[in-house]
Formats: C-alpha cells, structure tokens, sequence
C-alpha cells in the first residue's frame, strides 16, 4: 500500500471507529550479505566502538550481533563507572530507555495473539480517558503502541519528571489536547504504558510480572527486568553518565523510569539481548521452542503509522510498527530498529534486517553522543559496502543536540533587561496554586528574602530568580530539563504560568481561594 493511500485508509478509518488492518509489507527480496561480508563487519567491530568511544569519551559500551541464528560478536568494552576500574562485560546491565518498546510490543505480541492488537484500551484501565470520550473508548492497543492516537508528542513525560506515578499519569492523559485520531503520529511514552498496562490488567498481573512470565524467564533472559530496583542492586550494572562542562563524564544522576516501565524501563545486558534477536529473527522461536506467536510478532513489524514523510520527492516515508521503527533500504529490505535515550544518562540501539538474518544491539551507559547509532550504522555500512558511508557520529549527535534545544525558552533569563521592572511585595505571589492536569504548586518566601516553587507529589524545590516585573526564572531539573524557565504570576496574583509546563497549554496555575480574592 502506497504512502498515500495508507494516511487515506487511516483517515476514513479514524471516521468510522475501525481499527486499522494494515496490509502485510512484499516479500523480503533475497539476501544480498554473504558469510564474508558479515565476518568482515564483525571484524572491525572492535576497532568501531573503541574509536566512537575514544572521539566521544563515553566511558562504557555492550554489543551483540546475532546472524542467521548465532550470536556471532558478544562483547564490552570501557567501565561500568567513570574513574572506576570495574569492566563492562558481556553480562553488565544496561538501563535500555525506549529500546524497552521493541521488548514491550515482544511481550504483547505473546500476552494477546493477534487479536490483541485491535482491542480498545478503556476497559481494562478504568480511569484511562482521552479528551475526546469518542476516542478514548476506541483507541486500541495497537493505536498507542504505534503513537497513532493523537495524544501529543511526549505527553506525560513531565508528569513523570514531577514525580508523579504511573496511575497519576495515565489517569491525566484526559487533559491533553489531541489530533486527529489515527491520521496524526506524535511519539507517546505514556500512550504506549497505557496499551501495555491495559493488556497486563486484562491478564490480572502487574506489567512487571508479565514480562517475566511472558518473556525473560521462557526465553533465558536472567538479567534482564522491567524494575528499576532489580537494575539498582545488580552489582555488575552500567551507571548512566552525562558529560560535564569541562567534557568529562560523571554519574551524576540516578534514572528510575518505572512509572514508564514498559516504554523505557527495562534493563538488560548484551547477551540477554543477543537471545532477544535471536528469537525476534527466529519468527518468535527460541532453540526449537516457540517462544512468540509467530502471526502476532510478525504484526509488530509491519508498518502501521507514518512517522514522517518523504524529505524530497525521492525521498521515502518513514513509518512506526508496533514497538519498532519500520523502514526500506537501498535493496527494498526492511530494517527494523529502535534508539533508546536518557539524558541523564543512557544511548542504546538495536537494528535488524530480518530478510538477511542479521541484527545489532549497542549499549552504552552515556547520555546520547551519537555512539549506539554510530556504531549500528557503521556496522551495517560495512557489511554492505565494506566502509562507512559517511560519518555518523557528528550527525547524530547534532539531532540529539537540536532536539534538546528545541525545548528551550527563546528569553534569556539569565540577562534580565537593563531596564526590567522592580518585582511586586512578596506576598502578592506567596501561595498555594491548583493546576487540575499538574497537581500543586507553592511560592514561599525564604527567612533571607527571596522565593521559592515547590512542584510536584513530593515537592521538588526551585528558587526563583526575579527577571522583569511580574516574571521570574528557575532551572529545570530531569528528564526533560530545558535550562531556564520562565515563571510569569498575573497582575492580580491570581494565577502562575510556569513556562516549560506550558507546550500544550496546561501549564497556567490558579491560586487557591482566588474567586474570593
């Protein structure tokens, strides 16, 4: 099906409340890779990674490449730590960030059978809504996992960063503005929790249980987990590192991503992995067993969103299957693939290309720097053409870049105007603050003059800086921190809006009592 006609389909389907049953892709052409051409990838697969790792500085780095059935490259390489002698091995866990979506949809291909895919979501998490009622009784399993619901991008996430957990958030989706329903896609961290904890619900298991039973324990998979305490009390695990100012990498952060388990919170190691591609190469099937439904994981490969459209008239559509980014190469091969990223402190990556039975994964225990993707691509470039085709580090390194920038606040509130306005008494901003998508906030002023936000369940605590009149600033701390925001209080004091919880228009906080203000 033509890119064209599948956004047509799912438009009319969007209309009619179907779920979408997107056609099977064409058959896989021949393989084009030979032994040779695999072995002489995997031989300069050393030399690739200790390069990426000495231009970048990333201190730790796990591989695995399976190949028609074989885990044929299984190595670490660097520390588990900065400054530390521990080694990375081939058994040291990684905290996986979105490569955990390709697992989850491995989970639900084996928990629902086909049929799964296309039940709605509502029933089995009751206080799941949508802003549409329509749409929130009809968005179905396989809607959230290929980001095709019209939730926007990223909703949820700076719940998570408040503290708040996963109930919280999934019972908040409510507030979020949508698109149109099945003709938009906008990558949902906590879209795809939802299908996935509504397929757990409906098992009478918690999420975390069911990746156990369904998949880690069946397949051998011992070191890996969907919770974050198993990965804290590993000792042989990879701390996750951001590069400082000065260029060093330090442990500076600890990530706990349970309350978005199933899209970024497993943890593993190469080698569970490497049985991981085994079995997602195999058809479902692991060492004679059949480990996944076969019909079912197959489903999660096929294109079911477009995710972008063609950049130039020659260009091609990029779309999302279920759990996994889906496109076609050069050769009309398909090429599975998912990237994982922290910014406190995790890079992953896993790509295949099933019509040659080939697959890499790419751990790495830094905050994105280009290295996973890296290394992929080079490896796969040189399977193919005996070299890189170009040099992948600096070019994905500057999408991480612009996408990190692209969140940031286009005032510098670190240079106040020469001419700002004086800041009002202080308790004309003093007070307790409602916001019925983010909770509470509190403005206090502290013994030494000054005020100070509390956000969050368990209030996370900002001072705030007085930039111009009736605004002032705070930095951003976790996940998603975009440096400086603004906080702007209205001339009557009635309502706060704090400017990074604003991208959607939910981040305007009423104070308390203010109608008898």
């Amino acid at each position: 099906m033509s890119t064209v006609r599948w956004v047509v389909a799912a438009g009319l389907l969007a209309l009619t409340g179907a779920a979408p049953s997107p056609s099977p892709p064409p058959p896989q052409p021949p393989p084009v890779l030979d032994q040779a051409d695999v072995d002489r990838a995997v031989a300069r697969l050393d030399g690739v990674v200790e390069d990426a790792m000495q231009r970048t500085g990333v201190p730790g780095v796990s591989v695995a490449v399976v190949h028609r059935d074989k885990v044929v490259q299984l190595k670490g390489y660097g520390v588990r730590e900065a400054g530390k002698p521990g080694r990375v091995d081939a058994d040291t866990v990684f905290q996986l960030a979105s490569v955990s979506k390709p697992i989850a949809s491995t989970v639900v291909a084996q928990a629902t059978g086909v049929e799964g895919w296309d039940k709605p979501v509502a029933p089995n998490v009751p206080d799941f809504r949508l802003k549409d009622p329509w749409v929130g009784s009809h968005v179905t399993v396989a809607d959230l996992f290929s980001h095709r619901s019209g939730l926007p991008d990223h909703a949820g996430d700076l719940l998570e960063d408040l503290g708040h957990d996963r109930e919280y958030i999934l019972a908040h989706l409510r507030y979020e503005p949508l698109a149109p329903f099945r003709a938009s896609y906008a990558y949902t961290n906590f879209g795809l929790t939802a299908a996935a904890q509504a397929v757990a619900d409906e098992k009478g298991v918690e999420w975390e249980k069911l990746t156990e039973h369904t998949l880690y324990k069946p397949a051998g998979m011992n070191s890996t987990s969907s919770r974050f305490e198993d990965f804290a009390k590993t000792a042989d695990r990879a701390l996750g590192h951001v590069r400082t100012a000065d260029g060093t990498w330090k442990p500076q952060f600890i990530r706990d991503p349970d309350a978005q388990s199933p899209a970024g919170g497993v943890s593993s190691s190469a080698r569970d992995m490497g049985t991981w591609l085994r079995l997602q190469l195999a058809n479902g099937k692991l060492d004679g067993r059949q480990i996944i439904d076969a019909e079912s994981l197959e489903r999660t490969h096929w294109p079911h969103s477009v995710s972008h459209t063609p950049p130039a008239p020659a260009g091609r559509a990029g779309f999302y299957g279920l759990g996994w980014n889906v496109s076609y190469d050069d050769e009309g091969r398909l090429r599975l693939s998912h990237t994982g990223a922290f910014a406190l402190g995790a890079h992953t990556n896993v790509t295949m290309l099933p019509g040659e039975q080939l697959g890499i994964v790419v751990l790495t225990n830094g905050a994105p720097a280009g290295v996973a993707d890296a290394v992929a691509l080079d490896f796969f470039d040189i399977a193919q053409d005996g070299k890189p085709s170009r040099d992948w580090i600096p070019l994905v390194d500057a999408l991480y870049q612009q996408e990190a920038d692209a969140g940031r606040s286009t005032t510098d509130y670190a240079r106040p105007p020469s001419d700002a306005a004086p800041a009002k008494d202080a308790d004309t901003y003093t007070g307790t603050y409602d916001n019925a998508y983010y909770g509470k906030l509190s403005v206090t002023e502290g013994q030494g003059g000054g005020l100070t936000l509390r956000l969050g369940p368990k209030p996370q605590t900002y001072r705030l800086t007085h930039y111009d009149g009736d605004t002032f600033s705070f930095r951003t701390a976790g996940e998603n921190a975009v440096g400086l925001t603004g906080v702007t209080f209205s001339p009557d004091g009635k309502s706060v809006r704090v400017e990074y919880l604003d991208t959607e228009g939910l981040g305007t906080f009423t104070r308390s009592g203010a109608a008898s203000r």
